[in-house]
């Protein structure tokens, strides 16, 4: 490895605001979510009254008549977080807000004395402090509200045929102190969490009448397997669901059902084939049709491809299937506007689109700006964004049919790789859109440094682009690449982990590439790695990295490399393959032995996607080859890439890499552990600690300074 050299890029942090700090203490905007007259209101995560840890608030948004951003208000307060929230949305409403909270009823009853554990249903009246209606044992699971009904899922005892003997059994339960599921079916664990007793339910009620009158849900019957999404007519007449299950030629076999209400009557829609699975999405307006995803599975034989249909509710024609916008080669997760146009948006070219249009058009148009992210004109791309959370309210009215000209109005949260999520409003008139930023209940930031754009060319002709930030300053400055995870992914939105801002102003230039298999460049980039994920992948992140230390801001003798997830996978197979071009790597939730991950993950797929792979580009196979020091990441409760994955590779350090020790004899390799977190870092403390660590790990190995890891540690 090279030998470090003095350079004047260290920042002078003595008196400069901490960006960790700044970035982990943020009140992040996570939803928008309009009402009728106007009404507006947003979810907000942020921390609690201790300060370490992150609940969700609900706000209300105000603007005059869209023409300024307006102001925020906050409506709950409480250290439980709000989820579900659905507001009413008929233009009869009195304007009252559904939404789940565990928070304790003390807070606005005080002579509460305890609460049931699980989320409680609470409402929010048009004018005044929320009331907590109904609790429940295990509590609810998801709401959704129509004009005349109120719907929920809620888990009950496996023995109970109603609410009084759900409330024994549970009680029998927890008398005895029994904490043992007796699972049926596949998956037991997914996430960050052990899939609980019980089965799931809908819970059907009639909109009560006025906002204080708890509903009385009277449960209806799923059919067999693990709910994944489901959707409520707007009448409220039916359900559509998505369930996986345990099949003879499957183990992760999905089905859309349409359940009547208050009925329970079930029609099986349609159903996956070992080749392809499916998935449902809103319903019209109207209640005639669908969103259906079909997803042609990743296996030896083929690659994922992911398309969007509209399927037909008409049960004398249940086989009526459009594909929506069949020359639009992006994924696409679309909403409905009117009974016949709808919106999206999509991963775009390192960006974001929102887009546009018919049930038959071809193609829909697009409604946001595009930015060239290609060229390397960094006043033009910091004005690249990227869109989630897109929604409205959709129209039925006969009188606002698709011909009408009154202004649409789509919502949505707008940010980029340097730039967090604001929400903003989309405005669609005749042949124009205009996008307006709303009042932002969250806190605003923007990265330090300089934003750019790299492209390179691939082994196979394939363009490549990457972005590029860099600190202030001529440098040059030691860069660090990450690398996303996915691998279906891109490096276009900001996340406030491995958010760049943080490394750039510890000195560091950050290189983020999208290689082969990352989403938004179309279905052919996703086919040029999907069955080597060590192959092209590898040499396209190689080809990136290769001409950005071309550039004279960049100091090409001090690099570093990181991952998580598929990222991680990806840092694996680095260290196994680059010898000492990188100084050090970090390697987080990652895949070793692509063999062992995919008989223990929660995701099936991957242990038949792999099954031929593993032979070739299992990172474990490599381990002999590891020339340079690890940083080693991963969670207790990542059931996604669980945690034998990185007590492999640690062992593996330890027995079969060539030993790599300090002046004192002990290993350079370090293991950071987070026994109660999942595949992500997310308690408010161990999201520090984590930043820390690895900015130290690569100020010791990149710029060969003193090891200060935080206290906070141990």
């Amino acid at each position: 490895m090279s030998e470090p050299r003095e350079t004047t890029d260290t920042p002078d942090t003595s008196t400069a605001p901490d960006a960790i700090t700044t970035l982990l203490d943020a009140a992040r905007i996570t939803a928008v979510l309009p009402g009728p007259h106007g009404r507006i209101l947003a979810t907000v995560q942020q921390l609690n009254g201790k300060g370490t840890d992150y609940v969700t608030q609900l706000h209300e948004l105000t603007a005059d008549e869209m023409a300024s951003p307006g102001t925020s208000v906050q409506l709950t307060r409480s250290d439980e977080s709000v989820s579900a929230v659905s507001p009413l949305t008929t233009e009869d409403s009195d304007g009252r807000v559904y939404f789940l909270s565990s928070r304790p009823a003390a807070e606005t009853d005080p002579n509460a004395t305890e609460h049931s554990p699980g989320a409680s249903l609470w409402v929010l009246p048009g004018r005044g402090e929320a009331q907590r209606l109904l609790t429940r044992p295990w509590g609810f699971n998801d709401l959704r509200a129509s004009e005349r009904h109120l719907v929920t899922t809620f888990r009950v005892h496996s023995q109970a045929e109603n609410d009084s003997q759900h409330a024994e059994l549970v009680e029998q339960r927890t008398t005895a102190s029994v904490s043992g599921i007796l699972h049926t079916t596949y998956p037991s664990r997914y996430w960050d969490h052990d899939l609980p007793a019980g089965r799931t339910v809908l819970g059907v009620a009639e909109l009560p009448a006025t906002a204080d009158q708890a509903p009385e849900f009277r449960w209806v019957a799923l059919p067999q397997g693990r709910l994944l999404d489901w959707d409520l007519s707007r009448d409220g007449s039916f359900v559509v669901a998505t369930l996986q299950q345990n099949t003879a030629a499957s183990v992760d076999a999905t089905v859309a059902v349409r359940i009547d209400l208050p009925s329970g009557e079930t029609t099986e829609l349609i159903r996956s084939t070992p080749e392809t699975s499916v998935s449902t999405g809103q319903i019209s307006p109207d209640g005639t049709r669908v969103v259906l995803h079909r997803h042609q599975r990743w296996t030896p034989q083929q690659n994922l491809q992911a398309s969007t249909h509209l399927f037909s509710l008409d049960k004398q024609n249940a086989q009526n299937e459009t594909w929506l916008w069949p020359e639009l080669d992006r994924w696409v997760d679309p909403i409905w506007v009117t009974n016949r146009q709808l919106a999206a948006t999509s991963d775009d070219l390192g960006a974001g689109a929102i887009w546009y249009g018919a049930d038959d058009d071809a193609a829909p148009q697009r409604m946001t700006p595009q930015v060239d992210t290609y060229t390397d004109t960094p006043n033009t791309l910091v004005t690249a964004r990227h869109y989630s959370g897109l929604t409205t309210l959709p129209r039925t009215d006969a009188t606002l049919d698709d011909t009408n000209t009154t202004p649409i109005r789509l919502y949505a949260l707008a940010d980029a790789i340097t730039q967090a999520p604001e929400p903003i409003v989309l405005t669609l008139a005749t042949d124009t859109a205009e996008i307006l930023p709303l009042a932002h209940p969250g806190t605003p930031l923007r990265s330090p440094g300089q934003l750019r754009s790299v492209t390179a060319t691939a082994e196979d002709g394939t363009e490549l682009r990457a972005w590029l930030v860099t600190p202030e300053g001529p440098g040059p400055h030691p860069l660090a690449v990450l690398v996303h995870g996915g691998p279906w992914g891109s490096w276009n939105a900001w996340t406030y982990r491995w958010n760049p801002g943080a490394f750039v102003e510890a000195g560091y230039a950050v290189l983020l590439p999208d290689p082969a298999i990352s989403t938004g460049y179309g279905q052919s980039m996703i086919d040029r790695g999907q069955q080597q994920l060590g192959g092209t992948p590898y040499t396209d992140i190689l080809a990136l990295t290769d001409v950005a230390l071309l550039r004279p801001e960049i100091d090409e003798s001090r690099t570093a490399l990181a991952g998580g997830s598929y990222g991680g996978y990806m840092a694996n197979w680095m260290a196994g393959h680059t010898e000492d071009r990188f100084r050090c790597i970090v390697t987080h939730a990652s895949l070793w032995d692509t063999t062992s991950m995919g008989r223990t993950t929660d995701n099936a797929e991957w242990d038949r996607a792999m099954a031929e792979q593993s032979a070739e580009f299992s990172p474990h196979l490599y381990a002999e080859q590891i020339q340079v020091p690890l940083l080693v990441i991963h969670g207790n409760q990542d059931h996604r890439v669980p945690i034998g994955q990185a007590l492999e590779l640690w062992h593996a350090l330890h027995t079969r890499t060539p030993q790599l020790l300090d002046d004192d004899g002990a290993t350079v390799h370090r293991y950071l552990y987070y026994p109660d977190e999942g595949h992500w870092i997310l308690k408010r403390g161990n999201a520090e600690s984590w930043y820390r660590t690895v900015l130290d790990f690569l100020d010791v190995h990149v710029r060969g300074e003193t090891s200060t890891p935080p206290a906070t540690l141990g």
